[in-house]
């Protein structure tokens, strides 16, 4: 496995145990809509976070939010339009970023919530 897929998905794991210990449920990974793929869905009390991931090595070539583009987020949420109705529930939605940043041997682990807004 390439060594930024192997830090992906340890940038994957790292988003989800910091949710379960900041009181979230992990409702589901990595699900997969149309062209889309939903990093992670969580819900908290009454919301539904959809969370876009972004791991990275360093911050030479800017912040990992950064590099969610439109097109993604217009992907992204087709796909929770989909889950949402699907699944017949009836929460909020909020789109977060969880963006990552390996320093040294640490990460630097950074939640944004409303990230980005539904349109």
């Amino acid at each position: 496995m390439a060594q930024h897929n192997q830090l992906g998905k340890k940038g994957e794991q790292l988003a989800v145990d910091f949710l379960l210990k900041n009181g979230y449920d992990i409702i589901e990974r990595n699900y997969r809509f149309d062209k889309a793929e939903v990093d992670i869905i969580a819900q908290k009390d009454d919301v539904l976070a959809v969370i876009e991931v972004k791991t990275r090595s360093s911050t030479d070539f800017g912040n990992p939010q950064d590099f969610v583009k439109p097109k993604q987020i217009q992907r992204l949420v087709k796909a929770v339009d989909e889950y949402v109705t699907t699944n017949a529930l009836d929460v909020e939605v909020r789109f977060d970023i969880i963006a990552i940043v390996k320093e040294d041997k640490h990460f630097k682990i950074e939640h944004l919530e409303n990230a980005f807004y539904h349109f």
